[in-house]
């Protein structure tokens, strides 16, 4: 049972990490216990049944490791060369939405646990700070994931607001043009409170999420498809910003083609956390179907969805992936102990990614590659 539920409501946020939290995983409880269920509705369930979401992180599970011996790791690193930015390790925090909902602090909180880690920060647009108040308070690379506004006026205000800050990629997320059917949140009655809302959004109309419920119209007679992004409107992002684009939501090969034909820099291969099309691949398995068509050398393919462990992170860089992006898990320990939960969970991912090279006879990320998995390739 729930200690939340013991004690009438959700528990304040930990000052220190309790010894029983050993893994990124025991942090779900912990924080499930920190907020309100609704709240748990809306950050951890997928669309629809959930398959999706629960098979991001299983699909890593079959995954397995090959063990090998005696190799001298000595000096070895987890640095690498990101768009042009070196970054200690290949773990970034990926762009979550309102994240005041989980800490008083959001992702001012966020920002800190990252920075102590060096780690990548993808700034939501859905961000319930403003991008300028978390650059201000950021000591490691920032980057601001977009979405194509319907007022692409604003959408291009966005941008430039991101290069004034000083972020350095520009990432767009492709994979929601409605918002998936998220049964979970409609049961629990999920609504954002008053004083928690989209801060970067401030001062435009914003067309509601769509979801289909009994008795409406034709999904295809609402207006938020009329004003959905295009491919011409990544081609335009692409124009309109100094900063390098990564498009993210690509699961299928040739919309990996397309988009670099648009401009892309890079590509984050991921199914919204099984939180749009419920029944979609998980992003590890599409992963390799995208690497054997687009050189992963010459673009970075950044992959998210089920990190939970520094094996994934292994896993992931095996099959062409540069670098991975983790959600849920920071969240969870955003909502269990603000911004040294955060820091804790990153720690945990980096201490287990160099246990596992090592165990794996790896001295850097260039050593990684198919090998590492069983069958020996």
């Amino acid at each position: 049972m729930s200690t939340a539920s013991v004690t009438g409501g959700p528990l304040p946020p930990l000052q220190k990490i309790p010894r029983q939290i050993a893994a990124v995983a025991d942090y779900a409880q912990f924080a499930r216990d920190r907020v309100d269920p609704a709240v748990w509705a809306w950050l951890d369930s997928g669309s629809g049944d959930g398959d999706s979401s629960r098979d991001n992180l299983q699909a890593f599970k079959r995954l397995r490791l090959t063990p090998r011996m005696l190799a001298d790791v000595a000096g070895g690193n987890t640095r690498l060369e990101l768009l042009c930015t070196t970054l200690e390790h290949p773990i970034l925090v990926a762009p979550v939405g309102y994240q005041r909902l989980l800490h008083p602090e959001g992702e001012l909180a966020t920002a800190l646990a990252a920075s102590a880690l060096r780690a990548a920060m993808v700034v939501s647009t859905q961000a319930s700070v403003h991008l300028e108040q978390i650059a201000s308070v950021a000591q490691s690379p920032l980057w601001f994931q977009l979405y194509v506004q319907p007022d692409r006026g604003f959408t291009r205000d966005l941008i430039q607001r991101a290069e004034a800050a000083g972020c350095q990629a520009l990432v767009v997320t492709v994979d929601a043009p409605i918002q998936g059917l998220r049964n979970d949140e409609q049961r629990t009655g999920f609504a954002l409170p008053p004083g928690i809302g989209a801060a970067n959004l401030e001062g435009m109309a914003i067309a509601p999420p769509h979801q289909v419920r009994a008795g409406d119209d034709s999904l295809f007679d609402s207006p938020l498809l009329a004003s959905a992004a295009t491919w011409q409107d990544i081609e335009q992002v692409c124009r309109d910003s100094r900063l390098p684009v990564l498009v993210k939501g690509i699961m299928h090969p040739d919309d990996a083609t397309q988009a670099l034909a648009c401009g892309a820099a890079g590509l984050v291969i991921s199914n919204h956390g099984g939180r749009s099309l419920d029944g979609a691949p998980a992003p590890i398995d599409a992963l390799p179907l995208i690497a054997a068509r687009i050189d992963p050398v010459k673009v970075p393919l950044l992959v998210d969805g089920g990190v939970r462990r520094g094996t994934d992170v292994l896993k992931a860089l095996a099959l062409g992936a540069r670098a991975v992006l983790v959600g849920r898990g920071c969240m969870h320990g955003l909502a269990t102990a603000g911004a040294i939960g955060v820091a804790h969970v990153l720690h945990l991912l980096r201490t287990e990614l160099e246990a596992a090279m090592v165990l794996t006879g790896c001295r850097d990320l260039a050593a990684i590659d198919r090998g590492v998995l069983w069958p020996p390739a």
